[in-house]
């Protein structure tokens, strides 16, 4: 993998563990080679991760639509910054950038993130690898109920599996980097015969 989209928060959150694996992360993938493609974002976990992996060496590529920098939230030392027009254009060129996906914790745009890139992965949208860092167990909740989804029925337990998790970002690049993409369609392939 030689880009890793990560999909964060533009607040710290309460607690600082959040920012500490953050920045661990951006760290993380400059030291393995990894462009960074993000928000574009100056503040909270967009700007923490950012600012690390710039500081360890890295490549920062940030995608940001226009009324988001006149807001003066846009980070002004990256690698490379693309200002896009839409929301949706943000998220359609910060994945064809890609080779992968990684979600910190964050809020409401982070969680729509997520899913529609998974959305996207299970429809054979796009066979790159996602996972979510789940720091401090921010997302335990989230994954219960992606449990009690699939217990449903709602979710096909291949589908379930195809989100990579961990709480180490190590561990989670190493998961990411070792992901089969031919096993996730595979439920697709079987549907259709």
């Amino acid at each position: 993998m030689k880009s890793i989209c990560v999909f964060c928060g533009s607040n710290p959150g309460h607690n600082h563990i959040y920012l500490e694996q953050a920045r661990q992360l951006g760290a993380v993938l400059a030291q393995r080679g990894i462009s960074l493609i993000y928000g574009g974002g100056s503040v909270g976990l967009m700007g923490a991760v950012a600012d690390a992996c710039l500081q360890a060496g890295g490549r920062v590529v940030g995608v940001i639509p226009r009324h988001l920098w006149a807001m003066e939230v846009g980070h002004r030392d990256l690698t490379e910054l693309h200002i896009v027009e839409s929301m949706h254009e943000r998220k359609a060129m910060m994945a064809e950038l890609s080779d992968g996906f990684v979600v910190l914790p964050g809020g409401i745009g982070t969680l729509e993130e997520f899913f529609e890139i998974w959305t996207w992965g299970q429809l054979g949208i796009h066979k790159k690898p996602f996972g979510v860092l789940d720091v401090d167990g921010y997302y335990r909740q989230m994954f219960a109920f992606l449990d009690h989804m699939t217990g449903e029925g709602f979710l096909k337990p291949e589908q379930r599996g195809m989100v990579q998790q961990s709480a180490d970002p190590t561990t989670l690049l190493d998961a990411l980097a070792a992901y089969d993409a031919p096993n996730v369609g595979k439920w697709l392939e079987m549907k259709e015969s």
